[in-house]
């Protein structure tokens, strides 16, 4: 039996909660929230013990892991709190809202000698895995462009009845560090590593600290070349889209169906999915669908048997938050940024 705590008792902590309810041999231990009565509510509903104090929560037994879905800017500190009481670390996107926080994080888990995982559900989604299987295989060639769009909508009431969400110390950013992390994460992963950003924020339409509007230009190690779209303004919001062109053909992914595979040599019995017209996360930020965060967490506790990264490490967590840091840095600077 695997013992869980879950930091925080959000929205995201009650998709962690019914990802693990759904895999045998997991059963959650322990939640701790800052709103006792948020932390008491979620702790009956699966049967386990509620804290609001953290130094308490993390000292119950038994527990063996934990799962932070707390505000972005506390990751780090609440993981390495856990990491020093020998606990294995699983993170909600971003692993924090700084490379600063996320190396502190990295190092502590390390020296502890725990696993350090971060929860970037996208990458278990099967289409999204038939396209890194087909990249991998080389059958989109050299790497040429690449294009995404995450045109989505928050209601003002999404950022008016949270205390964190739009602030800088706690959301790191807007509509890249909360919304766009997800489709930065995805384009290293798909594309590799991006050398030099040159990118421009702005808030168009929250009252927020952060931006709700945002466009940059890559340019990857390989060579190729990208652009990106981030927002939480564009009414009614759209599913996101990524569009990779290589030397063999181009590839789209809208939402999270894989629509074109426009190759030179077609591969034999790889289609294209029907196309998905409507994404809840495009409007929403409640996930109605736990399976990809069951499969993150499923892949996280066999990582944890075997001794072998997790899906998600913590230095490739580390990888998003350091490309839009960059272009935060580039926007408020107006020149391109090297990583």
């Amino acid at each position: 039996m695997i013992h869980v705590g879950l930091i925080g008792a959000g929205n995201i902590s009650d998709t962690h909660a019914a990802a693990a309810a759904a895999i045998d041999g997991v059963r959650i231990a322990a939640v701790c929230g800052r709103t006792r009565e948020k932390a008491d509510r979620l702790a009956a509903r699966v049967g386990a013990t509620a804290y609001d104090d953290l130094a308490r929560f993390l000292e119950h037994r038994p527990m063996d892991m934990v799962v932070v879905g707390s505000p972005s800017g506390l990751h780090a500190g609440q993981g390495i709190a856990a990491a020093a009481r020998g606990l294995h670390v699983l993170i909600e996107k971003p692993i924090d809202v700084t490379t600063v926080a996320a190396d502190r994080l990295i190092a502590e888990a390390a020296r502890a000698g725990v696993t350090l995982g971060v929860i970037f559900q996208d990458r278990m989604k099967p289409d999204v895995r038939r396209l890194k299987a087909l990249l991998e295989a080389g059958r989109l060639g050299t790497p040429i462009l690449a294009s995404a769009s995450v045109r989505w909508h928050r209601p003002p009431e999404y950022y008016k009845t949270s205390a964190w969400r739009g602030t800088r110390a706690l959301d790191g950013g807007g509509a890249l560090m909360n919304q766009g992390v997800h489709t930065v994460d995805l384009l290293l992963w798909l594309f590799g590593p991006v050398r030099r950003v040159f990118g421009k924020t702005a808030t168009r339409l929250h009252p927020i600290e952060v931006e709700d509007t945002v466009v940059a230009v890559l340019e990857f190690a390989s060579g190729a070349i990208g652009t990106l779209e981030a927002a939480t303004s564009a009414y009614p919001g759209y599913p996101r889209r990524i569009e990779l062109t290589g030397s063999e053909g181009t590839v789209r992914l809208d939402g999270d169906r894989l629509v074109a595979i426009d190759l030179r040599e077609p591969v034999e019995g790889e289609v294209a999915t029907e196309a998905n017209p409507t994404s809840i996360a495009a409007s929403s930020p409640v996930v109605a669908d736990a399976t990809a965060h069951r499969a993150v967490l499923e892949d996280f506790i066999s990582a944890i048997a075997r001794g072998v990264p997790p899906a998600c490490d913590g230095a490739q967590g580390r990888a998003s938050v350091a490309v839009i840091e960059a272009i935060y840095r580039s926007s408020s600077t107006n020149h391109p940024i090297d990583l």
